[in-house]
């Protein structure tokens, strides 16, 4: 029976390893525990998104699938080079990105359609960091595609999102885990699924080279800012990080069923700690 407590789920930053997020589901289906509001950051921000909208696992799993591959950073940014060589004579902006993001928000939309957060069957909340001045930005209105866009721009990789007066950018510059969204929202229960970065190597391409470094500024600041969330909100917060065989990368789509395992895993793991804060009065 779900327990009158307000339950948040919150996804982080972790690309395909966000799909660990399905196992979790799972297991608070089984046991009828039905989060009260999503937060999702990164490649969370498109769980949290489908999950809100009330797609189950199994869909949220095909349309993954057809989301999430290889090919997305494929398509040359075909300016980057002159830009960076020669800035001025090509009007190099305030940003500048290696890769094409045209495939990835036609897969966005064909995913989230023009669904709204207004659409939502569960409040949702997607964490994203503002390009100019680092700031956190929580967005709650508009287009879904458009916020997770914005929430999944990696620096150099693909284009900030603009967004109103803002330039929007991947939402782990600010918060790998925002926990501290579902703080201000009220949550009683925090179940937060975060995820370690694997190491990349050998770096023997610059797309690797970037991926690397930004997997230990994401690892360092997903430590640091748990730790101080955790020490503040301790008895509220289920830390529910996944386990997995192996480093696992960007892009290793062909590894998701051992993925949702692993989050049914982290799952289990987490249910005594969560079952205790439903029965707390």
């Amino acid at each position: 029976m779900q327990p009158d407590k307000k339950i948040a789920l919150v996804i982080g930053w972790g690309s395909v390893k966000c799909a660990a997020a399905l196992g979790l589901l799972r297991v608070l289906q089984r046991e009828g525990i039905r989060p009260s509001l999503l937060v999702g950051g990164g490649g969370g921000s498109i769980y949290a998104g489908l999950i809100a909208l009330g797609h189950s696992a199994e869909e949220i799993l095909e349309i993954q699938t057809r989301l999430w591959t290889y090919e997305i950073t494929e398509i040359p940014n075909r300016l980057a080079l002159p830009q960076l060589l020669f800035p001025r004579l090509f009007k190099a902006r305030d940003f500048f990105h290696l890769r094409s993001d045209r495939l990835i928000n036609e897969r966005l939309q064909a995913a989230f359609g023009q669904k709204t957060f207004a659409d939502c069957e569960t409040p949702l909340y997607i964490n994203a960091t503002d390009y100019m001045t680092g700031a956190q930005a929580v967005l709650t209105e508009g287009r879904i595609w458009e916020a997770v866009r914005a929430s999944i721009a990696l620096p150099l990789i693909f284009p900030p999102v603009r967004r109103g007066e803002q330039l929007l950018a991947d939402g782990y510059l600010s918060s790998p885990l925002p926990v501290d969204v579902a703080m201000r929202e009220g949550a009683e229960i925090i179940l937060a699924m975060g995820f370690e970065t694997s190491p990349i190597f050998p770096l023997d391409t610059f797309g690797k080279f970037l991926f690397h470094v930004q997997g230990v500024m994401t690892a360092n600041l997903l430590k640091t800012s748990f730790a101080f969330q955790t020490l503040a909100h301790h008895s509220e917060i289920v830390p529910i990080f996944p386990e997995f065989d192996g480093p696992i990368h960007l892009f290793d789509t062909h590894r998701v069923p051992e993925i949702i395992t692993a989050g049914e895993r982290a799952g289990e793991r987490a249910l005594p700690a969560i079952r205790q804060l439903l029965e707390a009065t």
